[in-house]
């Protein structure tokens, strides 16, 4: 988003955890309102919630590809700018009081703002809000919602309903958005820099969890973007798979598998890649991560197809530069200073490749869920990097979301909706603003459309820190190996790839989808009883599964294997077969389907035309028990 630079004051956040649960229940159902307008009727008739994903691509329940043409309607996160009297406007960022709820409701009827979004020609909107604010059960003041008086009285959290019901009503999808801990402006060292910087991770997911139930019977909520811009406090960075506090991958994971067990199984689940690492001072590491650590540590959710990641790209930053200018900037290139070539390189080294790069186990959605620039912006390089990333967007068929879409006239120059104090409508289409060509290329783009073919699905499991039981049906049946680190495929997969060392595991459903029986019986296997067919392993330790049984999923302690998990096939299966050693090196099919899963460990992968059948390992000195060997048997 656009934000204050980066040396913005560190604020002593308020302690979140205190302020009590989130009301429990559902949304109240809208009151009846005028009737549908005809662009209102059109956009709600031409997609069917809920939505979930196809490899690259998000679909809707009909399985039509529906692209995110979104805009953030941002103020529900919060305006302040940190210091200063809060009831000033000038403390507001560009002097924008917004009282922790959605821009405009205190200048135009929610009817006039829909009608506005419809004629920009966006069909989502991405919802900001702050953990603050969720809470926070004073009612809102009768001046910020002046032009929408029936809003009157009600909390920040009542109004948020009101105004998701109304948009979902008008046919928008609604992706909510967790932008700050408190309820002041993004994005610097502002006390919101990682999702639990002023709270708790359990007041977060708990946070999570009554906002997705609250919004579970409207179906045209359809996502939950995690936490906004996860970044580097003064004292330390957020991680990617590091399994302590501050690991990125495993809250977002672990969350996203809360969210659809617990809350609600239609949501898609964002991800935002981590925005910053390290000190941005010359002669020290820092870079913007952004989704390059997926390449080999991907999310697996328990319910396979609901998985989104983002990213955001503004041209006065870089992909080692913060944005800031004068104290904390560095002397790295800004993305509006790369050649044309080069920024299109950039950018699909840091988020696009997870679009591009099929049958890969990080292959996923990508969402541009910020990106903007200013209406009186005048640096020729900022302009021009406007046109290119909108040529990127529109070359990669690229789902988005401007920032921000709504705005006061006369104050902030990066929006493209605004009214006035009169509610009088101005914005990118309603006079002269060079951005308009550009916006109108990028709406209007021609598209992927119609029904997407289901794809080969690839996943991996990592077990450096904890479970991977990412099978809805075996979590049903309770833990299956107490004590060891487990790995279950998602229902749907098998295991066909196993890494030597740190329990890295590969599951697809490639070259033989609906393998399971109805009732798969997932069986552990902890000896040699089901070895059959000869010694496929001479002087190893076999755990192989049983007869017209294939591998989900595998257990270890510490290094060493515990168990193998098998699943009843719902046809016969070939006994047929051979064995995968990798115990000194990768023994994997010809370019590496499904992707590099096991950074820095050998690795053995069965062909797609097979299963696996049982893990072969020595406690032979210096052996250590781990997994050496796969039995790979056609299907």
């Amino acid at each position: 988003m656009r934000r204050p630079l980066l040396p913005a004051l560190l604020a002593t956040a308020l302690l979140l955890g205190a302020l009590g649960a989130v009301p429990a229940g559902a949304a109240p159902a809208p009151a009846a309102g005028p009737p549908p307008t005809a662009a209102a009727t059109a956009l709600a008739d031409s997609w069917t919630p809920p939505l979930s994903t196809r490899g690259r691509w998000i679909v809707d329940a009909t399985g039509r590809r529906f692209k995110l043409k979104s805009a953030n309607w941002q103020g529900a996160q919060g305006s302040w700018n940190g210091s200063g009297d809060i009831n000033d406007p000038a403390n507001h960022h560009d002097g924008e009081k917004s009282d922790q709820l959605p821009l405009g409701l205190d200048r135009a009827p929610l009817p006039t703002i829909l009608a506005g979004f419809h004629d920009l020609g966006i069909n989502s909107l991405r919802m900001p809000f702050s953990n603050e604010m969720l809470h926070d059960q004073r009612a809102v003041p009768d001046a910020a919602v002046a032009a929408n008086p029936a809003l009157r009285g009600r909390t920040p959290l009542q109004v948020f309903d009101a105004v998701i019901a109304a948009a979902t009503a008008d046919g928008f999808a609604v992706v909510l958005n967790n932008h700050t801990n408190t309820s002041r402006f993004c994005c610097g060292l502002d006390g919101n820099e990682r999702w639990n910087t002023s709270q708790s991770a359990e007041q977060w997911e708990n946070d999570w969890i009554a906002l997705a139930r609250r919004y579970k019977d409207n179906k045209r909520v359809v996502g939950a973007d995690l936490y906004n811009e996860v970044r580097r406090t003064v004292t330390d960075d957020a991680n990617w798979g590091w399994g302590d506090s501050h690991d990125w991958w495993a809250a977002s994971q672990h969350l996203g598998d809360r969210l659809l067990t617990e809350a609600s199984p239609d949501l898609l689940v964002i991800v935002e890649g981590i925005n910053w690492q390290g000190i941005p001072a010359d002669g020290f590491s820092h870079w913007r991560p952004t989704l390059e650590p997926v390449r080999t540590l991907s999310h697996t959710l328990v319910t396979s197809g609901k998985l989104v990641y983002s990213a955001h790209f503004y041209g006065y930053t870089g992909p080692n530069h913060t944005g800031a200018t004068g104290m904390g900037e560095t002397h790295d290139w800004r993305y509006q200073e790369l050649s044309r070539a080069d920024l299109f390189s950039t950018l699909q080294r840091q988020a696009f490749y997870v679009t591009t790069e099929t049958g890969q186990h990080f292959t996923a959605p990508l969402w541009i869920s910020e990106f903007g620039i200013g209406s009186d912006e005048g640096n020729p390089q900022a302009r021009a990097w406007f046109g290119n990333f909108v040529d990127f967007l529109i070359e990669r068929d690229a789902d988005f979301a401007y920032w921000p879409l709504l705005g006061w006239a006369g104050h902030g120059s990066w929006s493209i909706l605004n009214f006035d104090a009169q509610g009088r409508r101005s914005g990118i289409l309603d006079g002269p603003d060079w951005r308009a060509a550009d916006w109108r290329r990028l709406v209007g783009a021609p598209q992927q459309s119609g029904v997407v073919p289901v794809s080969e699905v690839w996943d991996m499991l990592n077990l450096d820190h904890a479970d991977a039981v990412e099978s809805a049906s075996v979590r049903a049946r309770g833990d299956w190996d107490p004590g060891a680190r487990k790995g279950v495929c998602p229902d749907g997969q098998r295991l066909i790839g196993l890494s030597h060392k740190d329990g890295r595991g590969l599951c697809t459903d490639a070259g033989a989808p609906g393998l399971a029986a109805a009732d798969p019986k997932p069986t552990a296997v902890t000896d040699e009883r089901y070895v059959q067919q000869g010694d496929w392993a001479g002087g190893y330790t076999k755990y192989q599964c049983g007869p017209g049984q294939f591998m989900t999923g595998y257990s270890v302690r510490g290094q060493a294997v515990s168990a193998v998990l098998c699943a009843q096939a719902g046809r016969s299966l070939s006994t047929q077969g051979r064995t995968v050693w990798f115990d000194r090196g990768d023994n994997r099919p010809a370019g590496g389907p499904g992707g590099e899963f096991g950074y820095g460990n050998y690795k053995g992968q069965c062909a797609t035309n097979e299963y696996a059948a049982g893990i072969a390992f020595t406690g032979a000195w210096a052996k250590g028990k781990t997994p050496d060997a796969l039995l790979c048997r056609l299907i």
